[in-house]
């Protein structure tokens, strides 16, 4: 009698665009953070590639998104909006490949701070289904959480992997009032004060192209979670079947 079959291994390439440089902060360990995204996106069977925590690393990586032969099969994004009040990303190729890959139809996996990002830039919230949003947005301070999953909202949450509990336990943050898109599909939510705020969200537009926001991940300690790693899984093997962008 033969075993059950594993989940089929995604093929193909990813890139982590972590924070660093002027997108770096005193608050989020983005280093810890994106190795453990890292080994999460490496361990469905896909090429991962981790931006260097350098100065300039994340618009160089940004810049060379405007040539078609040098996007990645699924772009994670792990980055905030910079202190220095300067505009994100720089004009520029930086800006030029954002809103080229914003554009075309490959898959985006946006990370915890990726809701702060680039406020400049109307097609990064078009994108990704949502933002956070000055003096609207808020959160607890970080501490225990309960994450609701809702198991019957997607298929991805079904069928063979790594099983996600209906309640996902950790120590994070809860973005509170993120504004959310219509049309995604929320995955994952929290209650705050008597009311739920979504924190996990897909979308799947017409041509197949494929996004997925995870507003968890502040440290290492939200990663260290097997309920969390499982989702991110999840979502990872989900985006990477998303059907190749058409020329």
């Amino acid at each position: 009698m033969s075993s059950p079959s594993a989940p089929a291994a995604p093929a193909g390439r990813a890139l982590v665009v972590a924070g660093a440089g002027r997108y770096a902060d005193p608050w989020h360990p983005f280093p810890v953070t994106a190795a453990a995204v890292a080994e999460v996106v490496g361990g469905t069977g896909l090429e991962v590639d981790v931006t260097p925590d350098e100065d300039g690393a994340v618009e160089d990586a940004l810049a060379r998104l405007v040539d078609p032969a040098a996007r990645p099969d699924l772009l994670v994004l792990s980055v905030g909006l910079p202190r220095d009040g300067a505009p994100s990303p720089a004009p520029g190729p930086a800006l030029e490949g954002l809103r080229a890959f914003c554009a075309e139809g490959r898959a985006l996996l946006g990370c915890h701070v990726a809701a702060t990002s680039f406020v400049e830039v109307p097609a990064w919230e078009d994108r990704l289904g949502g933002r956070w949003v000055r003096d609207v947005t808020w959160h607890p301070e970080i501490g225990p959480a309960s994450v609701r999953v809702h198991r019957g909202a997607h298929p991805l949450l079904a069928g063979d992997g790594p099983a996600v509990p209906d309640v996902v336990e950790l120590v994070d943050e809860v973005y509170c009032d993120l504004r959310v898109a219509d049309d995604v599909v929320v995955l994952a939510d929290a209650a705050h004060d008597g009311r739920t705020h979504p924190l996990a969200w897909v979308r799947e537009e017409p041509g197949g192209r494929r996004t997925a926001y995870d507003a968890l991940g502040h440290d290492e300690r939200s990663l260290a979670s097997a309920g969390h790693r499982a989702l991110l899984d999840r979502l990872v093997r989900w985006l990477a079947a998303a059907p190749a962008p058409r020329a």
